[in-house]
């Protein structure tokens, strides 16, 4: 039987629509402000045979949609070998192993299989950033950890629900090893809350349509998104395409990272090579292959927008080369910074590397940075204890289609910074500066879009500060001839004292007192094509904003402005004089 073209239409939005109000159920029931305001969180629909993917939301973080198909299957082939108990309805496996397919320790996957006339139809499965999973710092971000042990609690896939109802043994072993504990039990049952609405979900979609139908739309489905991928692969050169894309340092050895990338066309589909790469390294940096897998998918999936996410889209995309880097970490190798971090310098590689082959379609380098900052400390009003997590956006790369955007969030995802006002009623903080960072992005005919500065200080009690960032020694980079972004910049006042961090923006256990106050600059993305074919009337505009200064527009893009009457002119004759000179 041909499935119609609606009909498949319809299917592929009502699974896409199950996910979506998976990812909206999970945020809106959390209790962490990380889950229910960032949205650092992700549902999908799973294959019951292999875990590849069926369906993401469309607000689901994007570095999810190849770990958590990596970790889906892992938790099948497990069970195949009878390394985990077999599944039965109602049960919730929790795991956040980073080797079996995950990112760190506080990103916490749910699975649970999904039954249709007494068999397994699918996997049901969401990941969600739980602001603390023990470890030595507050909040996990070891900055100079040496071993996973130093970063939390490591999961293997366990049943935290037995048929419906929560083991409460696991949750005890769970809660005597993490901070704030008595916080955790909402972020679990919301998470456990969104799988069972997607499992009513997936009732209401098989009653209407039939299972049979729906198992071949979803064949169907991932053919032709491997088909639609191959199509746009077809589109760049033959040849090889290369880059570098680099991390400040590992938070131990204060030393750059490499991240050598080499792109090859292979008739319709792509090999990723990363030989060369730096070997694994002694902190934190390092990534997990499921990471690493992800993080190309997902810059094709900026590339390529229009391909459908499903587990066809990255058939015709080959990863090789990892082995005996920092790209495909083993136990007990560090981690806290792999998907926050070092996915976004491989999106990084890749788009620096296609953006000559795919000028109409890759941007310049974004910021590249999900600004990591762990708080954690006892709030002696309240008489309890916290851990607070800060999450920042940055400036987007220019393109060949204009600026990039402000503030914009991480490479990774589609995670928000949660509200100033939230994060003051959360915990005992005042921010004194939420702004855009003017003249952070990096000059070219598309100009760079601009980062984030904010200020905040600790108004009681003592706290641990730590931070796992990036791009602090090398901005985001410019493409065809546009400049960099501007690096991030960590200031930290103790007792009024300006403190930097020596590895720049990586950094554990800082203490801070009732006054002290943690300054970030995020980066600006990189600038797209000569700053001197930028428009001089674009110039004057950002300078009429304030987002650079006159002599900015000079230096930066060749163009000279007068005041007149209160108002900005560009000087035509000294313009073109500066930008042949």
């Amino acid at each position: 039987m041909t499935i119609d073209p609606i009909t498949l239409s319809v299917i592929q939005a009502r699974l896409m629509q199950v996910c979506d109000e998976m990812d909206l159920a999970f945020s809106r029931a959390a209790f962490s402000p990380v889950i229910a305001e960032a949205n650092d969180r992700s549902d999908g629909i799973y294959d019951p045979v292999d875990g590849s993917l069926i369906a993401q939301g469309a607000g689901g973080l994007p570095v999810f949609v190849g770990t958590m198909q990596y970790s889906t299957r892992t938790l099948i082939e497990m069970i195949n070998a009878g390394r985990v108990l077999p599944p039965e309805p109602g049960d919730i496996y929790i795991v956040n192993d980073p080797y079996l397919g995950g990112t760190h320790l506080m990103d916490v996957r749910f699975a649970q299989p999904y039954y249709r006339d007494g068999e397994i139809f699918c996997w049901l499965s969401n990941t969600g950033h739980w602001p603390d999973t023990g470890g030595a710092v507050p909040g996990g971000f070891s900055a100079s950890a040496t071993a996973v042990e130093q970063e939390g609690l490591r999961l293997p896939p366990v049943k935290l629900f037995k048929r419906g109802e929560m083991d409460h043994e696991i949750y005890s072993i769970i809660c005597s090893n993490i901070r704030v504990a008595d916080q955790r039990i909402g972020d679990v049952k919301a998470q456990a809350a969104a799988l069972d609405l997607g499992a009513e979900r997936m009732d209401a979609l098989l009653d209407r349509y039939g299972t049979a139908t729906v198992r071949q739309a979803i064949a169907e489905l991932r053919s032709r998104a491997a088909q639609q991928m191959r199509a746009f692969v077809r589109e760049i050169p033959f040849g090889r395409h290369s880059a570098t894309a680099w991390i400040d340092s590992d938070g131990v050895v204060d030393a750059p990272l490499a991240i050598h990338l080499t792109v090859r066309r292979d008739d319709d589909s792509l090999v990723f090579d990363f030989a060369g790469s730096s070997p694994p390294c002694a902190g934190p940096m390092n990534s997990v292959k499921a990471t690493t897998l992800s993080s190309v998918y997902l810059a094709m999936r900026h590339i390529f927008p229009e391909v459908p996410i499903s587990a066809g889209a990255f058939e015709p995309l080959k990863v090789i080369g990892i082995e005996g880097t920092f790209l495909d970490a083993q136990y007990p190798r560090p981690v806290s910074g792999c998907a926050a971090e070092v996915s976004q310098r491989i999106a990084e590689a890749v788009f620096a590397a296609l953006v000559e082959a795919l000028p109409s379609r890759v941007t310049a380098a974004p910021a590249g940075t999900s600004g990591n900052f762990a708080l954690g400390g006892h709030d002696p009003l309240l008489g309890r204890d916290y851990v607070m997590y800060q999450l920042s956006g940055g400036g987007y790369g220019g393109h060949a289609g204009g600026d990039g955007l402000s503030n914009g969030c991480s490479t990774i995802g589609i995670s928000k910074a949660p509200p100033v006002e939230i994060m003051e009623q959360a915990f005992p903080v005042l921010y004194h500066r939420y702004a855009l960072r003017e003249g952070s992005g990096g000059a070219g005919r598309m100009r760079g879009g601009f980062g984030l500065e904010y200020d905040v200080e600790l108004r009681r009690g003592t706290a641990r500060a730590s931070f796992v960032m990036d791009h602090g020694r090398f901005g985001p980079q410019g493409a065809i001839g546009g400049q960099d972004g501007a690096k991030n910049e960590v200031t930290v006042l103790l007792r009024g004292v300006a403190y930097t961090p020596v590895h720049l923006s990586k950094e554990q256990d800082i203490n801070l007192s009732a006054g002290d106050r943690v300054q970030v600059k995020t980066p600006g993305g990189g600038g797209y094509g000569d700053p001197f074919e930028r428009p001089p009337e674009d110039v004057a505009h950002d300078v009429a904003l304030g987002r650079y200064s006159l002599k900015q527009a000079l230096d930066l893009f060749g163009v000279v402005l007068r005041e007149d009457a209160g108002t900005l002119e560009v000087d035509v004759g000294k313009t073109v004089a500066a930008r042949h000179s």
